[in-house]
């Protein structure tokens, strides 16, 4: 039977999985990647250590498969969005630490841009915000603040891109300096319905296009792995020729691996942050509720376009009950914690500590925890941070319906999930009784690495259509809401209120807020 390898490069780890056809997990590696956190607010990868660490697992799953290596038909890659790196193109080396998406450093010339009215043209140009979240403030912080780069960039000497350009750089020996268009439309540089690099906004933006990479389908020929990269001999004896045929940012990836063809299904991705995303088709949505539009995976012609709500803190927040609180020796405890008690007690979590995304664009907010008593305990908090995720992401649904009510659609009538905080039940279960409609949890949901699998696999012909896919697609457990919706309004009306205390302790002005 073919098998696919899929790698998964996150945000606090580099993961290389390996699927059959029928979408079944074969092997698995996994290498844990350092956060640094050189100021407040700014957050940085060592390129080195992304590449050493995907690499890596590459070579375990290779290992694990024995034999059967000879079985792999196609190599796909899924990544974490916005996160910028540049490397010399002559040695390979980065010439700074990759500015990860959750960075903000960039909010001051993000600021600038939005005082010179700029706004307007990103939106209609990518369906963005100004926001230092993109690729575009971290490229333009780089230019203003690394000696020389600017000129060097300029002269054809730098190459830059997000996380899955440097892999394909690495993986391919540096003959392929490449993106696809999901990544691309993550930059605030690239022009979604065009098909193109926006020469206004690199210009606005005053970003060279020397340094850019050339932009592709997400189910596209992108080149072979070069054996050599193992550095291992006898394994890449072993190793068929491999191509590269799959390559999408890891939340259209999960879309793509969800079976989200067509408009009107929607899924939601529990990682550090949470992402929902919903396929809108052909259609191009302009969000009136403080989402943003952009691109989906591209399998094929016509390009298709999908409603994004980003939550920049969701499973985030259970790390910081582990290592900022204390109050959990893992992350898989906080479960049993929060379960201790039947409800938060009144205590609502906002989990601010990069600012608020969807819908609220506030970069400035931060975090607080309101409604605190005499009575409340480490489970009352433990379950306020499981009760925000999905708190958050109920907001993300309510703009999204009505977003599709204002363009005439229907409302999303279910919700598929995946993630790692996917696999809480009291959290999945609290979701789907916020939202009053069923979250659907599948068999695989490893969905981000199994889109990137099934987009390589479609360039390879293991597959023949998404028809084919569709039907590999399998529901593990259905949570049903349980919940009148009186009880479910209460909980958001609370929220909200929280929310607002957060928002009116702002000091500066946020310049990204929703209308």
């Amino acid at each position: 039977m073919a098998l696919l390898l899929a790698l998964d490069q996150g945000t606090t780890s580099s993961r290389s999985i390996v699927f059959d056809a029928e979408g079944r997990i074969v092997a698995v590696a996994q290498r844990e990647l350092t956060q640094h956190y050189p100021q407040p607010g700014w957050v940085e990868h060592d390129p080195e250590e992304l590449w050493a660490t995907q690499r890596a697992t590459l070579v375990d799953v290779l290992r694990q498969l024995g034999p059967r290596v000879r079985e792999l038909r196609a190599l796909g890659i899924t990544n974490q969005r916005e996160t910028t790196v540049v490397w010399e193109r002559a040695s390979g080396h980065p010439v700074h630490r990759a500015i990860v998406w959750q960075d903000r450093r960039a909010e001051e010339v993000c600021a600038r841009w939005r005082d010179q009215g700029l706004q307007p043209l990103v939106q209609a140009t990518t369906g963005l915000r100004l926001d230092a979240y993109f690729s575009a403030g971290k490229l333009r912080w780089l230019l203003d603040h690394v000696p020389g780069l600017r000129a060097r960039a300029e002269q054809g000497e730098l190459a830059c891109g997000t996380v899955d350009s440097w892999l394909l750089w690495r993986l391919t020996g540096a003959r392929v300096h490449a993106t696809d268009v999901s990544n691309a439309a993550r930059t605030l540089l690239w022009d979604v319905r065009a098909g193109a690099w926006s020469e206004a906004l690199l210009r606005a933006f005053e970003v060279p296009a020397a340094w850019l990479p050339s932009v592709h389908p997400s189910s596209h020929a992108y080149g072979e792995l070069d054996p050599a990269v193992l550095d291992d001999a006898e394994l890449a004896s072993r190793l068929p020729p491999l191509p590269i045929g799959g390559v999408a940012g890891d939340q259209q990836a999960a879309l793509f691996g969800q079976a989200c063809f067509e408009p009107g299904l929607a899924k939601n991705t529990y990682g550090t942050g949470c992402f929902m995303l919903l396929h809108t088709g052909g259609h191009w949505p302009a969000s009136r509720h403080g989402l943003l539009t952009t691109a989906a995976a591209q399998a094929g012609a016509p390009t298709a376009y999908a409603l994004e709500g980003s939550v920049f803190i969701g499973g985030a927040v259970v790390q910081w009950l582990r290592d900022g609180l204390g109050i959990i020796r893992s992350s898989a405890e906080v479960q049993a914690l929060a379960e201790r008690v039947p409800d938060s007690g009144g205590v609502v979590l906002v989990p601010a500590f990069t600012g608020l995304g969807s819908p609220h664009w506030q970069p400035h907010a931060r975090g607080a925890i309101v409604g605190l008593s005499r009575g409340s305990t480490a489970a009352h908090i433990a379950r306020a941070a499981l009760e925000s995720i999905a708190l958050q992401s109920a907001e993300l649904l309510q703009a999204m319906n009505a977003d599709a009510q204002a363009a005439g659609g229907t409302p999303v009538r279910e919700l598929r999930v995946d993630g790692g905080a996917a696999v809480n039940d009291l959290l999945m279960q609290y979701q789907a009784d916020l939202l009053g409609i069923p979250v659907l949890r599948p068999a695989v949901t490893e969905t981000t690495a199994l889109g990137a699998a099934w987009l390589a696999g479609l360039q390879a012909g293991v597959y023949r259509s998404l028809d084919e896919l569709r039907a590999l697609w399998r529901v593990q457990r259905r949570f049903e809401p349980q919940r009148p919706r009186a009880w479910a309004e209460g909980e958001m009306a609370r929220w909200q209120r929280a929310v607002r205390q957060v928002l009116a302790g702002v000091d500066m002005p946020g310049g990204c807020a929703s209308g």
